[in-house]
């Protein structure tokens, strides 16, 4: 895991910090899963990411969380199988999963077993969001007291890897895209993210 907010000992479900909303991000797709924890962060979230099911379990069994957003599709145990594992550990979870191949009918079956809402991907926050309030009636307003616009760099770096992601991690296509020479693209992805 990641970026674990450390939870309670012995294996007890519970919420860490009942001052902020926590939620865990399931997905294989690592540019996609940090882009979306460096948002839900900036919007006052107690984040935690898992690249798959396993982990997510370990996780929520560390400190269950209030919210989830899982990936249908991931190697390994299904999003169907961590849907009703999640809601087994604590069924107040709220979850929402996410579907990129168009699998209405799978994402039903999700509902089915505890997910109380789907979005087809790619999705941002406020789509999430916007699926949390209409399955579970709850407007979700995190805290956002000191919300900064990030850097310029931090700006450039995060619309890279969107491109980037966007093109299946083509570094060529991603390159066309952003009009910038390959090897140009390559020293910008190899830097570290900047600050915020």
């Amino acid at each position: 895991m990641n970026h674990p907010n450390g939870g309670q000992a012995g294996g007890t479900p519970g919420h860490a910090d009942e001052s902020r909303h926590s939620i865990l991000l399931v997905d294989d797709d690592r540019v996609f899963r940090e882009r979306l924890r460096l948002t839900f962060e900036r919007r006052g979230f107690d984040v935690r990411d898992a690249s798959n099911a396993e982990e997510a379990i370990q996780s929520a069994l560390k400190d269950s969380p209030e919210y989830a957003v899982v990936d249908l599709r991931m190697p390994g145990k299904s999003g169907l199988h961590l849907v009703k594992e999640l809601h087994q550990i604590d069924e107040t979870t709220k979850i929402i999963v996410l579907t990129g191949y168009g699998s209405i009918a799978t994402a039903v079956d999700a509902v089915r077993l505890g997910a109380v809402n789907y979005l087809q991907k790619p999705a941002d926050i406020d789509d999430i969001l916007a699926a949390f309030a209409k399955g579970t009636g709850e407007v979700l307003d995190p805290k956002t007291p000191t919300y900064q616009a990030p850097t310029l760099a931090r700006a450039e770096w995060e619309h890279i890897n969107r491109v980037l992601s966007d093109c299946g991690g083509n570094i060529s296509e991603a390159s066309r895209r952003l009009g910038i020479h390959r090897r140009s693209l390559q020293r910008k992805l190899q830097k570290y993210a900047p600050k915020k």
